[in-house]
């Protein structure tokens, strides 16, 4: 995925697509901090699951800001961070469907052996390992929950 990145990042700055090249550079500065952050603690750089981990967690930060401006009268302001988003989410691989999240969910209670609500993490793990970056798993801790009362 680091290449893909740098592929992208060279592309724009052709094309002078200035959102493009200031988003790829935000991925790039988030990687670099993740990679100096397991530097410190003895880990290796991060690799494409913890890149999609860190794309997907970008979205969420942009999805909260652009509604928080939309709420305060800044649609220019949420304009620009759904802009950035559009361009996150094509070094994603495509989201799952909700119908295939509750099969997995429950793929993972089953597969897990999980009894109860304390098994919560234990599954959130196992999806979380399994399917980075291809679904909301905010959504999906909903589905577990569920599956397991």
């Amino acid at each position: 995925m680091r290449e893909q990145l740098a592929e992208c990042l060279k592309d724009s700055l052709k094309k002078k697509d200035t959102r493009r090249t200031s988003t790829v550079r935000l991925i790039q500065a988030a990687i670099k901090d993740r990679d100096i952050a397991n530097r410190g603690a003895g880990k290796d750089p991060v690799d494409d699951d913890g890149i999609r981990q860190i794309l997907a967690k970008m979205i969420k930060q942009r999805e909260e800001s652009a509604r928080i401006y939309e709420e305060n009268g800044r649609p220019e302001l949420a304009a620009h961070e759904r802009e950035e988003i559009t361009v996150i989410n094509g070094f994603l691989p495509a989201q799952l469907s909700e119908d295939k999240v509750r099969s997995l969910c429950a793929d993972v209670v089953r597969d897990t052996g999980a009894q109860g609500v304390r098994d919560m993490g234990k599954c959130m793990n196992a999806l979380k390992e399994r399917y980075p970056g291809q679904m909301d798993f905010a959504k999906a801790s909903g589905v577990v929950k569920d599956l397991l009362k």
